[in-house]
C-alpha cells in the first residue's frame, strides 16, 4: 500500500509530499503538531469538502472505513458511551462477539457491564476488539498507549502484536512514542511540519538516524522510556 502523495493546507496545518509505504507494519512519528493527525484524517476520508481530492493512495485493496480499513482511537475511556452495556455497543451479533472477546483475552462476563466499571487496559482490548469486528485489512492506531499504564502499555502492543500474526492486516501506528513503535513496527516514517523527514527499516533509523530531527525523538524518547528495558 502506497501514501504517494498528500498536498493538504487545513486552517494552520499544513501537509507537503508525505509519501510513504505500508508493507507490513508502519509507525508514522513526529512531535505534536507535525502533521500525524492529519494525516490520519485524511487516510480515514475525514477532511472538509474538496481537500480528500489532494489525497492520492495506492493500494491493493479500496480503502472504506468500517469496511477494510479500521481505527483504535487514542482514548479508550472516550471512544465507549459509559451508560451503554458493552456488547450492546457492537455491530454484530453476539457469536461474532464472543469470538472477538477471546481473540483479545477478555472474559465474556465483562459483555453485560458498563465502561465505567471496566479497567483501562481492558477498555482498549474492547476497542480493540471493535475495530476488528470487521476484519479489516488496515489497522490506523491513534496513540493507543498513551492513556494506559506502563504494564498495559505492554500487554496492548504485545496483544496487537499477536492479532497482526494471526489475522494477516497491516498497521499504520501513529505516535510520537518511539519506544512503543519499535516494539510493534517494522518501518518508521518521521514527519515535522507536515514534511517527511526520514523513513525505513525501524531498526536501522533508530541505529543510524540521518535527520538530526530523528536523532532528537530518538534521545528524548529512550532517555523518558519507562515501560520496556
Amino acid at each position: 500500500m502506497n501514501i504517494s502523495k498528500l498536498q493538504i493546507t487545513l486552517d494552520d496545518n499544513r501537509l507537503v509530499d508525505i509519501n510513504f509505504k505500508i508493507e507490513k507494519s508502519l509507525a508514522l512519528v513526529g512531535q505534536s503538531g507535525s502533521g500525524k493527525s492529519l494525516t490520519l484524517k485524511a487516510l480515514l476520508g475525514m477532511l472538509p469538502v474538496g481537500m480528500q481530492s489532494d489525497v492520492e493512495i495506492e493500494s491493493s485493496f479500496e480503502l472504506r472505513v468500517g469496511k477494510t480499513i479500521s481505527l483504535v482511537p487514542q482514548n479508550p475511556f472516550t471512544a465507549l458511551s459509559p451508560l451503554t452495556k458493552i456488547h450492546k455497543q457492537f455491530f454484530v451479533d453476539d457469536s461474532r462477539i464472543k469470538e472477538l472477546f477471546k481473540e483479545v483475552d477478555l472474559d465474556e462476563e465483562l459483555l453485560e457491564r458498563f465502561s465505567p466499571e471496566l479497567s483501562g487496559g481492558q477498555l482498549q482490548r474492547v476497542v480493540i476488539a471493535m475495530a476488528l469486528s470487521n476484519k479489516p485489512k488496515l489497522l490506523m492506531l491513534d496513540e493507543p498507549t498513551t492513556a494506559l499504564d506502563p504494564q498495559n502499555r505492554v500487554l496492548i502492543l504485545d496483544l496487537l502484536k499477536k492479532l497482526q500474526s494471526e489475522l494477516g492486516f497491516k498497521i499504520l501506528f501513529v505516535t510520537h512514542d518511539i519506544d512503543a513503535a519499535s516494539a510493534l513496527c517494522e518501518d518508521i516514517c518521521v514527519i515535522k511540519n507536515g514534511k517527511v523527514v526520514e523513513n525505513g527499516v525501524m531498526s536501522k533509523v533508530l541505529k543510524t538516524p540521518n535527520s538530526s530531527y530523528t536523532k532528537t525523538l530518538i534521545e528524548a524518547n529512550f532517555a523518558n522510556r519507562k515501560f520496556r528495558k
